[in-house]
């Protein structure tokens, strides 16, 4: 699996009476046997103004990759691949619970995010040959 983009932004009111200001879109692109596929993953927004109580990161920007800021949203589609690889077969996936979304981040190997972003800002894609060697393994 070659991922080519991670990003996330927050979406915006298009109709007075929809509620989508409330929500964050986080996209992950990936090309798995020659086809290129987008995983969207749709949260509520409350989930980044909480991330330092299920991440080590302390504010947002989380990190800097090359001369990029990565934000908190833009790592939330790549972590929820690598916990649940079985949403590279998704095209959307709505995560309304909180414990559902902290969970996704408990195992993940965030350690290892700053290096995935610094490769795709410097060559555009990354190589992942198992999701299992970004999960932290029980010592």
């Amino acid at each position: 699996m070659v991922i080519t983009q991670c990003k996330g932004y927050e979406l915006e009111k298009e109709k007075s009476n929809t509620s989508e200001d409330f929500f964050n879109r986080s996209e992950v692109t990936i090309i798995e046997n020659g086809q290129e596929k987008t995983v969207h993953i749709l949260y509520i927004r409350y989930f980044d103004e909480r991330f330092q109580e299920f991440t080590p990161y302390e504010k947002d920007p989380i990190f800097t990759a090359v001369s990029r800021d990565i934000a908190f949203k833009d790592i939330v589609a790549l972590v929820c691949l690598l916990e649940n690889p079985g949403y590279r077969h998704r095209k959307r996936v709505y995560i309304n619970s909180e414990r559902e979304f902290a969970a996704m981040f408990k195992k993940v190997n965030l350690s290892k995010l700053p290096e995935i972003f610094t490769a795709l800002e410097e060559s555009g894609k990354y190589e992942i040959s198992s999701p299992l060697d970004y999960i932290e393994q029980p010592v």
